[in-house]
């Protein structure tokens, strides 16, 4: 395997020091990303959110200082996520506004209709099985809650095969049950936010 390939792996699914120094980087390089699509989002002051693929826990950690008096959850595919992201929001955890654990988006372990925000930031191009995926997020989203996918286009472009397009993922967000999707660029146009609403039929 190539230096590239372990890196895309160490993205992917970080472990050991490596993986732990992946995730330093990600959170410093994600900031500035994470905060813009922040702005699209309409966070109440206690809000029960949900980050997929929480990486090294700074979006928790933004979320947080947003939303005062809520819940936040965080779920990852990797031990040392969950380690390295409980590790970041350390007070939080201790007093019970932040829960970590280890999970796959295919099988979210909460209940249906959970959620207010659910997020992911720079990972659903690493999904599995995205169709299912978005089908979970459908089903632990409560009415009238919303879904946000933030990337980088090029990772996207480069990563995917397949619902690479606006209008393929508005298809598949559709078609998992979302009945309003919106789409946000920035201004230079090299990040994403698409955000799927979840409204009860009339």
């Amino acid at each position: 395997m190539n230096l590239l390939n372990r890196l895309i792996e160490q993205a992917k699914n970080p472990n050991g020091i490596i993986g732990s120094f992946m995730l330093n980087i990600m959170n410093t390089a994600h900031t500035e990303m994470n905060k813009w699509a922040f702005e699209k989002m309409k966070i109440s002051g206690n809000a029960v959110m949900l980050d997929i693929g929480c990486g090294g826990g700074k979006a928790i950690q933004l979320m947080s200082k947003i939303n005062t008096y809520g819940k936040i959850y965080g779920i990852d595919y990797s031990e040392q996520a969950v380690k390295d992201s409980i590790r970041a929001n350390k007070t939080d955890v201790a007093t019970g506004k932040v829960y970590v654990q280890q999970a796959s988006v295919t099988d979210i372990p909460f209940p249906e209709n959970e959620f207010d925000i659910i997020t992911a930031f720079q990972t659903h191009y690493f999904w599995s099985d995205l169709e299912n995926g978005i089908k979970e997020v459908f089903r632990v989203l409560k009415s009238e809650g919303s879904f946000l996918i933030i990337a980088e286009k090029y990772k996207i472009n480069y990563h995917m095969k397949s619902y690479k397009t606006k209008e393929e993922l508005e298809q598949l967000f559709k078609k998992s049950g979302f009945n309003k999707v919106e789409f946000y660029e920035n201004v230079n146009k090299k990040w994403i936010c698409m955000k799927g609403f979840k409204i009860d039929k009339v």
